[in-house]
């Protein structure tokens, strides 16, 4: 068996180094401006590799018996992923509308839950609740893709606890054992650490950036094994394991509302980026930062936390507070500076006039 994902971590090796090819050929760039954490031209879309390493898994596993019944409750998953990240590469390439791209994510989600097996009667009242998330998932993950290897480490983050709640039975949350095939979650870490050779690098010396068609496709991959655990054990605390990005994401948000700022303009205001912009900390370094942290709440939760539904939401609203308490205590000592940069930007336009 690991000779076979030794076989898929080189298929997707050379998948990735023949999409940089095709990305140079046609010019699928990023181009650093005041708003980017970069000041380099780099290539863009290379988190496309995360979309392809399912359907890889879907091909090589495919074709064994004991797993063709499998994959084939799999394939309207499939084809929402293939939805949402051929929609956001072409993003990538060429602005989109937002009213596109979001009826795009609500139609793929559907699919999603199609292979999720809730697409049922007698649960329609949590479909549009499990929709709002998942749409609102899907695009603070995409917000949170700004720096150098982030996006790589924090899925790694997600996916490794995600393996572990799914493989070992003798976890404080031994209930959650069997709600996903084990080999999707191993072919998905397989290629976000083929992303990881080329991303999760220091500053300016990044191969690729993951692109739209990356935060967003990594996004449906991680909610659609998130969901399955969720809707197995019937417990939705087990967001949990997306709380470091839920809380810089959603306080970000609320933050610029309390600025009366336009939320579809582009912006550097995440704690992140003001770690990596105004404070000068190396991308790997903020990288590592919200990767550790997410697994350590996430371990905690999996191994200190006792299987109980009042200890598991005492345990999230716990963690919540304590980032919440966090976040305005950062924002209150360290976002002076990102308003001096943006003041900076303003006088330096004025001369420019």
């Amino acid at each position: 068996m690991w000779m076979a994902y030794i076989i898929i971590f080189i298929i997707l090796l050379v998948a990735e180094l023949a999409y940089f090819r095709i990305a140079d050929r046609f010019n699928i760039i990023d181009k650093p401006n005041e708003r980017s954490s970069h000041s380099t031209i780099v290539l863009r879309g290379g988190g496309i590799i995360f979309a392809i390493s399912i359907i890889v898994w879907c091909l090589c596993f495919g074709c064994a018996s004991t797993c063709a019944a499998t994959v084939i409750n799999y394939l309207p998953f499939l084809i929402g992923l293939i939805m949402i990240a051929g929609v956001s590469f072409i993003d990538d390439i060429r602005s989109l509308p937002d009213s596109l791209r979001l009826v795009v994510q609500f139609l793929a989600i559907l699919f999603m839950f199609w292979s999720m097996g809730i697409m049922h009667w007698d649960l329609w009242w949590t479909l549009p609740i499990a929709m709002f998330i998942c749409v609102s998932g899907i695009n603070i993950i995409n917000f949170m893709d700004g720096i150098n290897g982030i996006t790589a480490g924090y899925s790694l983050a997600v996916l490794i606890p995600l393996m572990l709640l799914n493989g070992d039975p003798s976890t404080s949350s031994g209930t959650a054992h069997g709600f996903i095939d084990e080999s999707y979650l191993i072919v998905a870490i397989l290629g976000v650490l083929v992303f990881c050779i080329f991303n999760f690098r220091p500053k300016g010396k990044a191969k690729c950036f993951a692109g739209d068609v990356g935060s967003v496709g990594i996004a449906f991959i991680m909610l659609f094994a998130l969901g399955r655990l969720i809707f197995h054990t019937g417990d939705a605390t087990y967001l949990v394991l997306l709380e470091i990005y839920g809380a810089d994401g959603l306080l970000t948000i609320s933050h610029r509302i309390m600025l009366h700022e336009n939320l579809g303009q582009a912006h550097r205001k995440h704690a992140y980026q003001i770690m990596a912009n105004e404070l000068k900390i190396g991308h790997v370094k903020v990288s590592l930062l919200y990767m550790v942290l997410q697994l350590a709440v996430s371990l905690g939760f999996i191994y200190l936390c006792p299987n109980t539904i009042l200890a598991h939401w005492c345990y999230l609203i716990g963690i919540s507070v304590i980032l919440i308490v966090a976040y305005i205590i950062f924002m209150i000592k360290y976002y002076p500076l990102h308003e001096a940069y943006l003041k900076s930007l303003k006088n330096g336009n004025s001369v420019n006039k």
